[in-house]
């Protein structure tokens, strides 16, 4: 049988800022309760970046994590992605800025955009170097502060989001081409500009020239999110060659735990193989799935060999999924 290459994630890092900011706190600000935010949510708390802090500064602790997980130097990475609808600045990408801050050698850098949905689309593009040969030691991260894009008037959306950052360091590895392979195995990614109007951001540097404040209507947001996700991971885990039945774990984006079940039980994934931190961390974007992947490793749910199948959706919208096994 001929061998093919893999990229397999090698190292799984995450980070979270200090300050917790609990539903009851945000009952101090706005006309809402702890009550109000879990029933309709599943969130309990999120965390929020402190105000010397940038997302640079989120990734890159994340990474470091990843890395040591990895048994990686900064010195050995030779690809950056970065996930984020928050840079730091208009340019450079955040991932330049965080190849700097990690000491990283002369190498690729670049972010990716695709809000929620922008680790699952990072993943494709790293598979696409690392596949092809052009890559080593790669480093994807989801990295947001989503707290700076909040209208604190609006209870509807500033009770859902949080910041954070979650990495992966992805490296070669040789396969056989069938679906019991270690590593990334199959993709779906989607997007439909005529739903923009259902998520996005009001303001933009050639628009408005303002950094905007984040908009949704949450009740059409639901209703496409639980088919289309559905719909992609069925389509990667086909061109993964491998059945849904047979995950170990369902990693998906953490916007709504409502969200989450719905997707579970179309697909008829028992909840006891869902990953859901929606609770702790709120809707961190292009960081939750990270996120979750690093709670479950760290906390031994999540072994070498297993089976995951990661989703997500978000503004655009753009939604997708990937099937690997760690």
């Amino acid at each position: 049988m001929s061998s093919v290459v893999r990229s397999a994630v090698t190292g799984v890092g995450a980070y979270l800022p200090e300050e917790v900011v609990t539903n009851d706190d945000l009952a101090k600000m706005i006309d809402t309760s702890d009550a109000w935010i879990f029933e309709r949510t599943g969130i309990r708390q999120r965390r929020r970046a402190a105000p010397d802090q940038a997302t640079s500064d989120l990734a890159v602790e994340a990474a470091k994590r990843a890395l040591e997980v990895a048994g990686r130097r900064p010195q050995e990475v030779d690809l950056i992605i970065v996930a984020t609808t928050t840079s730091d600045l208009t340019f450079p990408a955040t991932a330049a800025i965080v190849q700097r801050k990690l000491g990283v050698p002369v190498c690729p850098c670049f972010d990716v955009q695709a809000v929620c949905s922008g680790f699952v689309y990072a993943m494709s593009v790293a598979d696409g170097f690392v596949a092809r040969g052009l890559s080593r030691c790669a480093v994807v991260i989801g990295a947001e502060i989503m707290t700076r894009l909040m209208d604190w008037t609006d209870r509807g959306t500033c009770v859902l989001f949080g910041d954070g950052a979650g990495a992966v360091v992805v490296e070669p590895i040789s396969g056989t081409g069938e679906g019991t392979d270690r590593g990334i195995l199959g993709f779906a990614l989607r997007c439909d500009g005529e739903k923009q109007d259902l998520l996005y951001v009001d303001g933009g540097p050639t628009t408005t020239g303002t950094v905007g404040h984040l908009r949704m209507m949450g009740r059409e947001v639901f209703r496409h999110a639980v088919v289309n996700i559905s719909e992609a991971v069925l389509m990667a885990a086909d061109r993964a060659s491998v059945k849904v039945a047979d995950i170990d774990w369902f990693i998906p984006h953490q916007a709504n735990q409502r969200i989450l079940d719905g997707v579970a039980k179309r697909l008829g994934i028992p909840e006891s193989k869902v990953i859901s931190t929606v609770a702790m961390h709120a809707n961190t974007s292009a960081a939750s799935i990270p996120l979750a992947f690093a709670q479950g490793v760290e906390d031994g749910r999540i072994r070498p060999g297993q089976l995951l199948l990661l989703e997500a959706m978000g503004g655009g919208l753009t939604w997708g999924a990937v099937a690997l096994r760690l």
